[in-house]
C-alpha cells in the first residue's frame, strides 16, 4: 500500500476513533508530503517519502529537546508522541551488527584511513543501508570512532 494512502485510512480510522493527538500528527505528515508533491509538481517516490520523514522526526527530536531544557515536559511529552508516530511509518532500522557490517565494507572499499575522508565512507555506508531508517548523526559518530 503507498504510504499516502495508508496515511489516509489511519486518518479516518483516528477521526471515527476520536483520538484527536493521533489525527493531528497524522494530518502533520499528511500536509509535508503533500506540500512536497505539489511543490515537485509530481507524484513522490519511496525515498523521496523517507526523506521527508526523516526530516520531521529530526525536527520532533530537536523540539522535544528544546521543551525539556525549557522545563516544558508536557509539550516534550507531546512531540515524543508525534515522532513514535512518525516512526511507524518508516522503515526498520538496521541492527548494530548490520551498522558495523556495513561501515567495515565501506572502509574496505574506499579504503580511507584518515578523518579527513570520513565523508567518502559516510557515502558508502549509506548506500549499504539504503532502504533502512539511518540515523546520520550516530552513523557518523560510529565511523569517527572507527576512523580514530
Amino acid at each position: 500500500m503507498a504510504l499516502l494512502d495508508r496515511i489516509q485510512s489511519d486518518m479516518t480510522a483516528a477521526m471515527k476513533a476520536k483520538d484527536e493527538a493521533r489525527l493531528g500528527a497524522i494530518r502533520l505528515i499528511k500536509t509535508a508530503l503533500k506540500k512536497h508533491e505539489v511543490d515537485a509538481m509530481k507524484p513522490l517516490d519511496e525515498p523521496t517519502e523517507l526523506q521527508i520523514l526523516s526530516m520531521l522526526i529530526k525536527q520532533r527530536r530537536e523540539a522535544a529537546e528544546m521543551f525539556r531544557k525549557g522545563g516544558r515536559a508536557e509539550l516534550a511529552d507531546k512531540e515524543e508522541a508525534e515522532l513514535r508516530l512518525i516512526e511507524s511509518y518508516m522503515p526498520a532500522a538496521p541492527s548494530e551488527q548490520e551498522i558495523e557490517a556495513a561501515i567495515a565494507v565501506a572502509l574496505a572499499e574506499t579504503g580511507v584511513t584518515s578523518a579527513k575522508q570520513m565523508g567518502l565512507v559516510m557515502k558508502a555506508a549509506q548506500a549499504k543501508l539504503a532502504g533502512k531508517r539511518v540515523d546520520g548523526k550516530a552513523l557518523s559518530e560510529k565511523v569517527r570512532a572507527r576512523l580514530t
